[in-house]
């Protein structure tokens, strides 16, 4: 059977089973705008029955659950996944922050060296300056990259890849609750108001216990794992963290002896004027001779 030519909403329609060639006494095509979803008859009328439970409960027709007591437990769960999802990700851009800005110092050394072409002491200074800042950007990617990753991306990347799974079966518990509140609710209509059919009444109990006993389960693990979980956050997270401020502190430490390697080329003048704040005049009075050039457009 051919899809082609549905572009609009009204063109949704149903595929009987004998439709698709693989299995047919379990798969339906669903046509929409184009897309084929695969879905079984049992998915598609629990979907539905649950949209209905939400929609009675919503209008006050069908009791819900007291859900409060796993509301709460979400809430904290949901708090930590939040949290680790954005230290994984200000951890990543923290990484790819110092790569970027060594590889940028590097760049800056070699453009300050192209400013000086004489055989000169500022030119031999000029030169250090870059070999400092080459020999730092490649300290960083061989000394610092490696073991940043093994022992702060790696750890929080692996435990923020538990939070799919775990929501998922957060997921699935929902729809439990909504089949168990649907179940209680006809098994209790039925109580209240026995049917001509002798056997509704037991295959209805039988639909609700079993409704239970799928929740429960569910409803246990996670009552019971959640908290465990979110326990668990400091005494994982903390070697990671306290790695992550050692790196940090190694990539100061390494700029600031990379650098202050240079300042020994400088004439003890110069080092001189830089402790005792004079260099800043000196800038600001070069600064004044350029505003004086006509080139310049600022004595205008």
């Amino acid at each position: 059977m051919s899809v082609e030519g549905v572009t609009r909403i009204d063109d949704i329609r149903v595929y009987s089973s004998t439709d698709y060639q693989g299995d047919p006494s379990y798969l339906v095509g669903v046509l929409v705008l184009g897309t084929v979803v695969a879905m079984s008859w049992g998915g598609l009328k629990k979907s539905i029955n649950r949209a209905g439970t939400q929609l009675m409960q919503k209008t006050g027709q069908l009791e819900r659950s007291d859900d409060s007591r796993f509301k709460e437990e979400e809430h904290k769960y949901r708090e930590f996944e939040r949290h680790a999802s954005a230290l994984l990700k200000s951890s990543r851009d923290y990484l790819d922050a110092i790569r970027l800005m060594s590889a940028s110092e590097a760049r800056i050394g070699d453009t300050v060296e192209g400013f000086y072409h004489e055989e000169s002491e500022t030119a031999m200074i000029a030169s250090m300056y870059k070999r400092a800042l080459e020999d730092l950007d490649a300290k960083t990617a061989r000394d610092l990259d490696a073991p940043y990753r093994a022992t702060v991306l790696d750890p929080i990347g692996k435990l923020c890849s538990y939070f799919p799974e775990i929501n998922k079966l957060i997921d699935k518990r929902s729809r439990k609750l909504l089949d168990y509140d649907a179940t209680r609710s006809r098994y209790k209509k039925q109580s209240d108001r026995p049917s001509d059919d002798a056997s509704k009444l037991p295959r209805m109990e039988s639909e609700h216990n079993e409704a239970k006993l799928v929740f429960d389960a569910i409803n246990e693990q996670l009552m019971t794992e959640l908290p465990q979980l979110v326990d668990m956050r400091i005494p994982y997270l903390d070697p990671s963290l306290e790695m992550m401020v050692r790196v940090q502190l190694k990539f100061a430490q390494d700029g600031y002896e990379q650098l202050g390697g240079v300042q020994r080329y400088f004439p003890e003048a110069v080092r001189t004027e830089y402790a005792e704040g004079q260099l800043d005049a000196q800038v600001e009075g070069v600064l004044q001779e350029m505003r004086s050039l006509s080139i310049c457009g600022m004595n205008q």
